[in-house]
């Protein structure tokens, strides 16, 4: 009979690895709730813990994860870049899902949240239930783009008041028609890029634009720009780059002059001279890997919180600057 593995136990317990390792040693940092379900479970499974065993729980040869809305566009590539460099400096692989389409996404979660030592969730790929659900394991957990939840560590970027700035740069230039391209039901990132939009034309007695929604990569912009065109505004933002740079590609097309904004600073954006704003990606990634084992290794006692900053870039997609 095959013997059963430290993954099975916390699966079975509901768990992650690192807390079965902690539970079977006592730690007080499981509660007698959480060290008893271990028990019955290693107890079930008939688990021996090894020495491999117990380093890999322990954080030495860790597997660490992190869950993506999903994995298409040079952003998400950015942040993955940054969590896999720094986890491997800690000796940790990464474990990557995406949960775009994925009928049964809370559940891949949960089973991925059984596989590892700690894990990052990027964005809106779950709810808020199945985010406190998995921290009330044990399983440290990091929140990257999306509004907090009660006790877990989150990390975003500013949009706000950065969005705020951009705009008094575009109206700085006379402009006053507005669009924006961009769902903010969708994404926490896009909502805050879309309120600091809305609070800087109210500044100025102007109506916030109705925003467009659309997906977040090059064609869906193209596509919501087309019909845009046909009556076009004088500004029109877009929620990232790639939203951005496919609404420059259908204004090319229609020999539209139209101010043109996006976010995030790809290196595409350069080449297309577009005005956009910098953000940190792979900072947001690496940040997270280390919070990660910092929590695994010695937990901080309160959650944490850490908003990275971000700058406006002018180029010439909105005028002359």
């Amino acid at each position: 009979m095959k013997a059963a593995t430290i993954y099975e136990v916390a699966q079975r317990a509901g768990v992650s690895i690192a807390t079965v390792s902690r539970a079977l040693r006592g730690s007080e940092l499981v509660t007698e709730a959480t060290r008893a379900r271990v028990r019955a479970a290693a107890a079930e499974l008939r688990f021996t813990p090894n020495r491999s065993g117990r380093s890999l729980a322990e954080g030495r040869h860790a597997a660490n994860g992190i869950v993506f809305p999903e994995l298409v566009g040079p952003y998400y590539a950015e942040v993955v870049l940054g969590y896999e460099e720094a986890a491997a400096g800690f000796g940790s692989s990464v474990l990557i899902l995406a949960t775009l389409r994925r009928p049964d996404a809370a559940d891949a979660v949960r089973e991925l949240a059984g596989r590892v030592d700690g894990l990052a969730i990027m964005g809106q790929s779950v709810g808020d239930d199945v985010v406190e659900e998995i921290a009330a394991t044990g399983l440290p957990l990091v929140l990257l783009a999306r509004d907090p939840v009660s006790g877990v560590d989150t990390i975003r970027t500013r949009n706000e008041g950065t969005a705020a700035s951009l705009t008094e740069h575009l109206l700085g230039h006379g402009y006053r028609s507005f669009a924006f391209l961009g769902d903010p039901e969708a994404s926490p990132d896009v909502a805050g890029r879309y309120a600091g939009l809305s609070a800087a034309l109210a500044a100025h007695g102007l109506d916030a634009p109705q925003p467009v929604p659309c997906g977040l990569d090059l064609e869906s912009g193209r596509k919501a720009a087309l019909k845009l065109l046909r009556d076009p505004p004088e500004a029109i933002v877009g929620a990232n780059d790639e939203v951005a740079l496919g609404v420059h590609l259908a204004a090319l097309d229609a020999s539209a002059a139209v101010a043109i904004t996006g976010w995030d600073d790809l290196l595409a954006a350069r080449f297309a001279g577009l005005t956009t704003v910098a953000q940190p990606m792979r900072e947001l990634g690496a940040t997270a890997a280390r919070w990660l084992h910092e929590r695994i290794a010695a937990p901080p006692p309160k959650p944490r919180r850490r908003v990275l900053p971000t700058q406006l870039v002018v180029r010439s997609s909105c005028g002359e600057h």
